[in-house]
């Protein structure tokens, strides 16, 4: 009995502690060692090819390395956050999204052009991921939105 009200007290200081779910945190995990992962990849690859590349080729390395290092900044940032973000990191990670769709496509795109094969199936592809991407954008905003509405009506305070 003399434990029980220690348990709920724990309880309650626990609930009180800002920290990350299980999921959030298994999300955070996954992104920065994905983008570590990618990054050093994508490095290694680019600097062990032979001879010396087109400027376009290292433009598209860079370009990847970067989307990687993004991707591996977002998880980090996400494992130091010890605050309610209110749906911030959707928005983030969706904008990532968007960005990486976009110039993917476009790389692909460009390729596929110099290549003589047409631009028609790569845009096609490329078009879809980026759609989906812009759709996640938004819905992310809208969730942010929903949510800062919400502390507003209950808090009666402004943005975080």
């Amino acid at each position: 009995m003399n434990n029980e009200p220690r348990r709920s007290a724990q309880d309650m200081i626990e609930h009180l502690a800002p920290v990350l779910s299980l999921r959030r945190r298994i999300r955070a995990v996954t992104a920065l060692l994905a983008g570590v992962a990618g990054a050093v990849f994508v490095s290694t690859l680019w600097w062990s090819e032979p001879g010396p590349l087109p400027g376009r080729t290292h433009l598209a390395f860079a370009l990847f390395t970067a989307l990687c290092l993004a991707w591996a900044a977002y998880g980090g940032w996400l494992l130091t956050r010890r605050v309610p973000l209110f749906a911030a990191d959707r928005v983030i990670a969706a904008w990532i999204g968007l960005a990486a769709s976009l110039a993917t496509t476009a790389v692909v795109t460009v390729v596929a052009v110099r290549r003589g094969t047409g631009a028609g199936l790569a845009l096609a592809v490329g078009g879809l991921f980026v759609a989906v991407a812009v759709v996640l954008v938004v819905r992310a905003h809208l969730r942010r939105a929903a949510l800062l509405r919400r502390m507003r009506e209950l808090t009666g305070r402004g943005n975080p």
